[in-house]
């Protein structure tokens, strides 16, 4: 869309344009209404200017972050922390809108298309996309757009976040490891032992620090005398207290990393380095790198390498929850 003619719209006529544009998409009505409002939260409380800079920002998800966070602070009692990731969440679909013609479905660059086929193939004869801004951008776009991920991911947010942020007390653990379990299906069918452990850790200092041995000193627990590793869910449980310094382990990223490593030789590493959560988390550090990434953060590289692997490397069995 022409940008210029867009910034002499009013506020009104533009959210009019938006909204048609959000009526367009794959999204449920209770996602177009919020969006239409929360959209334009910084022309609301900040200015027109202070909007359209924020958005149109070569770093954008730094400038819109930090205006974000600031117009929250003087203006919401709520949590900011938690608060931010929702805007930030709707300002991205914004730029989809502007790089739409207004009314088509999100897509990924035509160059991208002619250079890939985006069907699903057999694993073996899989061709997936090359890892690049564009790519980012579709898949953290696409994520925000699936409400259900969106508002389970809220609900830990304010449970990690405010109703129970420390790990000190067994009904705060129990609390946050019995909604993680379900939320993600981890399939712990005894959380009580698990939630004792965490608690024996002291963990609250460690998590802080980002300290990564964390993650495998979670893991490993003996119940009823048979030794279980949970590492998926201790990563995921670090995770959602610290997403900046945790990235999340599973199945699908696991896949995505391979593969990539065995197409580009983006990195060295064996399988099994993947389930070793310090090699994991700098082997995505590499990835990162290594497609020229780096202007996001491990949570958003995470969330869209995730996505990327139940696009490709979809499993054949019973129907999953976030973060299978």
């Amino acid at each position: 869309m022409d940008i210029n003619q867009l910034k002499a719209q009013s506020y009104d006529e533009l959210r009019a344009l938006y909204r048609t544009f959000l009526h367009s998409q794959n999204i449920s009505k209770l996602t177009i209404n919020t969006a239409y409002v929360d959209t334009f939260y910084l022309w609301r409380k900040g200015s027109k200017d202070l909007f359209w800079n924020s958005v149109t920002s070569t770093d954008f998800e730094n400038a819109a972050k930090n205006a974000l966070i600031k117009a929250l602070s003087e203006n919401s009692t709520g949590n900011v922390k938690s608060l931010v990731n929702s805007y930030l969440s709707h300002l991205r679909r914004f730029r989809l809108f502007l790089d739409s013609d207004g009314t088509a479905e999100p897509s990924v660059p035509t160059q991208k298309k002619a250079k890939h086929v985006y069907t699903r193939k057999k694993k073996m004869g899989v061709d997936v996309p090359d890892p690049s801004i564009e790519q980012v951008e579709f898949y953290l776009a696409k994520w925000d757009g699936l409400e259900n991920y969106h508002l389970q991911e809220d609900a830990l947010n304010k449970l990690f976040f405010e109703l129970c942020p420390k790990n000190t007390n067994i009904i705060d653990v129990l609390l946050k490891a019995s909604t993680l379990n379900d939320f993600y299906s981890t399939n712990i069918f005894s959380i009580y032992p698990v939630a004792k452990h965490i608690c024996a850790l002291g963990i609250d200092a460690r998590l802080k620090a980002g300290d990564v041995t964390l993650v495998g000193d979670i893991q490993h627990i003996t119940i009823s005398d048979t030794e279980k590793n949970f590492y998926s869910f201790a990563s995921k449980y670090c995770s959602h207290h610290n997403p900046l310094d945790y990235p999340i382990y599973d199945s699908y990223v696991d896949e995505v990393l391979r593969y990539f490593r065995n197409r580009d030789s983006f990195s060295d590493f064996h399988d099994g380095d993947l389930k070793d959560y310090v090699k994991f988390k700098g082997i995505l550090i590499d990835f990162r790198a290594f497609y020229d990434l780096v202007k996001y953060n491990l949570k958003q590289i995470d969330q869209y390498v995730w996505l990327l692997g139940k696009d490709y490397f979809p499993k054949n069995y019973g129907k999953k929850k976030i973060g299978d």
